[in-house]
């Protein structure tokens, strides 16, 4: 029988079409997988009136006049799939998928059988995306704007212009990932772009630079063991594509926050001789990398973005889903499906009302995890994920799976917990196994150093010290709740200053605006929120106070992230001050300016040995990162935590009202509950007011303290030289400084 849209004929050379083996039952496993003398293949599209698996050979030249495609049809299934055996197909086989069916906008229908589309499930792509208007399903102009609206469909074929399919190997055949498991109580998390954090990186050969093979280089390792880290989190590395308005503009997506495949790696960060040698070599790369990184003892978040992908909104390319179920795979705005409602900001929303989605999203969560060994997952804009439609559901069904799968539930898995849709900012309220950005951390350390900072410089006041506190102890507002009596505890709160989107630690301190100019939007994108202080010059200055101020403020700032409870996360490059020169948006540049600059001035080192000091003290210090909220017992003569005034008295509401106050101690035990074992107390004095102040060490439990780091100093001492405080001395702290004292 003739599809109804077989109407749309393609363009290129005729291709011999045959039809696959039927199978019964059919495969479990959807996309094309290895099997017998060929491939069984599974593909969802409920909508379709016939679906082509599209063989292609000769992709490599350039100059042939026609591509060499042989298309199978698959059989119609049960559950919306289509499925078949199809002999003689052999790993390293080209592919794409056509999807014939109706052409109905109004009812989400967009199915286009001169569009080759990619599989949702495949494991590794070859070429890379060319923005043409050919991959568009409906007619567009040269600047790739719609010419008439999506009324009727485009019949240019797509072959050509866009990225396909590679059948690969079983990489999980007789193999078993170990991963390291770190304990929350001891992670700490490096984010850092693959590429950026190597491209200049001394030590990494030239050929490994920007590439997954230079990320476990000797040199790369050997900085995130000396600095202190446990885990990196990467940006995306799914093979990602090109918005329309980038390639406009002569610009590409750095960040990768635009999906193309939710399984295959993004073939530009592999090494060229893996390119040039095939996906399969791109695929052992990655799967190299990330083992080299365990035999280090560091484990593998991936920054993952399962709540839109890189077809935009409606008047966006066809690669893949779309053409394949528009209607399921996409949020959209009322019964019709005639518009997508767009939560993310990025022109669509996935639909994780949908089986179909949730499944790919459980399926790729498992396949990075179990066959390619990464230790966890940090889910962009997360709470898409969790909705039923415009409503958030914290028992929603994809967070329950990922809470009751066995191969899930331990990893480390980190929402996002906010995106722009209706009731988007959701802080605090993911379920357990899920730790959380705690963005409320972040504005915080940046409002009490920098912000209220300014303004007690200039004569003002700013806030009380009540959020501070209840920052550096972990959150409880926030992780103590959902199941009682101890939350998801401290670990759950991902402590950040900075990340990859905002201005960098130097520039926090260093420009009062952002400077996005190169980004080519009119400085228009890019938060205007940034909670910054220029310290008296916009930008770089030789002025050596200036500069001193923005020290200190930067190591205040460190200090804080790693000393409070739970869970600190550092940006790649702010161990050391790296700057972006203003830019709080840099997703579209790919240079120099932008990259991690491993070229340091002495100031840089210094700060560096102060962070990888920090590290190493909460390491080395149970006191520093407990792993439960502390509930007061007055039966306990020894307070596990505690808040002190300057005076060393305890503090009481009105003082913690007072936004006067600038001043605060916090004591904290060195006895572990869990474990019985004894260790130091420590004492945290905060001065944030910008005068020295005479501060009286409590006295309410140690007898004696060590100082064993002081922010006002440019590099940490040797704490061994230090001589012992007695409780209830009276030392003089410097304006704008803190410093941790431990018990003797």
């Amino acid at each position: 029988m003739t599809p109804p849209s077989a109407v749309l004929t393609s363009t290129t050379a005729p291709a011999e079409v045959s039809d696959a083996v039927r199978l019964d039952p059919e495969p479990d496993a959807f996309g094309v997988r290895p099997a017998g003398d060929g491939v069984d293949v599974l593909v969802h599209a409920p909508h379709a009136d016939a679906v082509e698996l599209c063989l292609f050979d000769g992709l490599e030249g350039d100059g042939q006049p026609e591509l060499n495609e042989r298309r199978v049809r698959l059989h119609r299934s049960r559950l919306g799939r289509w499925a078949g055996h199809v002999p003689g197909v052999r790993p390293g086989q080209a592919y794409g998928l056509r999807v014939h069916g109706p052409w109905e906008p109004g009812r989400g229908l967009l199915h286009n059988a001169n569009k080759v589309l990619l599989d949702p499930y495949a494991r590794a792509t070859t070429r890379a995306l060319e923005l043409a208007p050919e991959v568009f399903a409906h007619p567009v102009d040269s600047s790739l704007r719609p010419i008439e609206g999506l009324d009727r469909p485009d019949h240019r074929d797509s072959a050509r212009h866009v990225p396909l399919a590679v059948v690969t190997d079983d990489l999980s055949a007789g193999v078993k990932v170990e991963h390291p498991r770190t304990p929350w109580s001891r992670t700490v998390v490096y984010e850092a772009h693959l590429r950026g954090l190597t491209m200049q990186l001394p030590g990494v050969p030239e050929h490994l630079r920007g590439t997954y093979a230079g990320l476990a280089h000797p040199a790369t390792v050997a900085h995130l063991l000396g600095l202190g880290v446990t885990a990196v989190e990467l940006l995306p590395i799914h093979a990602k594509a090109d918005e329309p308005a980038l390639t406009r503009r002569g610009a590409t997506n750095y960040w990768g926050y635009n999906t193309l495949s939710y399984f295959a790696p993004e073939p530009s960060y592999a090494t060229e001789a893996a390119r040039a040698e095939g996906p399969h070599a791109v695929l052992a790369e990655v799967k190299g990398m990330v083992q080299l990184l365990h035999e280090a003892g560091l484990e593998v978040i991936l920054d993952v973005v399962y709540n839109h992908t890189c077809e935009g909104g409606t008047d966006g390319p066809m690669l893949s889903w779309r053409g394949l179920d528009n209607a399921g795979y996409y949020l959209h705005d009322g019964p019709t499906h005639a518009r997508y409602l767009d939560v993310t900001g990025c022109g669509n929303s996935l639909d994780f009302r949908s089986r179909a989605v949730v499944r790919m999203a459980l399926d790729s969560l498992r396949y990075w995890s179990q066959t390619i060994g990464v230790d966890g997952f940090r889910f962009d804009l997360a709470v898409t994920l969790g909705r039923d439609g415009r409503h958030f559901d914290p028992d929603h069904p994809f967070l329950v799976a990922l809470a009751c799968d066995p191969d899930l539930a331990g990893l480390k898995l980190i929402a996002e917990p906010w995106d722009i849709g209706p009731h988007g900012w959701r802080t605090g309220q993911f379920p357990s196994p899920l730790a959380e950005w705690n963005d409320k951390f972040r504005d915080t350390v940046r409002t009490f150093w920098i912000a209220d900072a300014a303004a007690a410089v200039h004569g003002g006041t700013g806030h009380d010290l009540r959020d501070l506190a209840t920052r550096l102890s972990g959150s409880a507002d926030l992780f103590a709740h959902l199941p009682a009596p101890d939350g998801r505890g401290p670990g759950a709160s991902i402590n950040y200053v900075t990340a990859h989107d905002g201005f960098t630690l130097a520039d926090l301190v260093s420009y009062d605006v952002k400077h996005n100019e190169a980004n080519g939007e009119g400085n228009h994108d890019g938060s205007d929120h940034n909670l910054s202080w220029n310290h008296g010059v916009e930008g770089s200055t030789d002025d050596p106070e200036v500069l001193a101020h923005r020290r200190r403020t930067m190591r205040n700032i460190l200090g804080t992230l790693v000393l409070a409870s739970g869970t600190p996360m550092l940006t790649a490059g702010d161990e050391f001050g790296r700057t972006q020169h203003g830019n709080n948006n840099a997703y579209c540049r790919n240079d120099a300016g932008v990259w991690v600059d491993w070229e340091l001035e002495p100031w840089q080192d210094e700060l560096l040995a102060t962070t990888s000091h920090l590290l190493a003290l909460r390491r080395e210090h149970a006191a520093l990162r407990p792993g439960r909220f502390h509930t007061p017992d007055p039966r306990d003569p020894h307070p596990v935590l505690a808040w002190y005034d300057e005076h060393g008295a305890t503090m009481t509401a009105q003082r913690w009202h007072d936004p006067h106050r600038r001043v605060l101690q916090m004591y904290r035990s060195g006895h572990d509950p869990q474990s019985g074992s004894w260790g130091p107390d420590a004492l945290l004095v905060i001065n944030g007011a910008a005068n020295p102040v005479r501060v009286t060490l409590t006295s309410a439990a140690a007898e004696q303290f060590t100082l064993v780091w002081d922010s006002a100093q440019e590099q940490p001492g040797d704490p061994r030289g230090e001589s012992a405080t007695d409780a209830g001395r009276t030392v003089e702290v410097p304006e704008l400084s803190m410093r941790l004292y431990l018990s003797t």
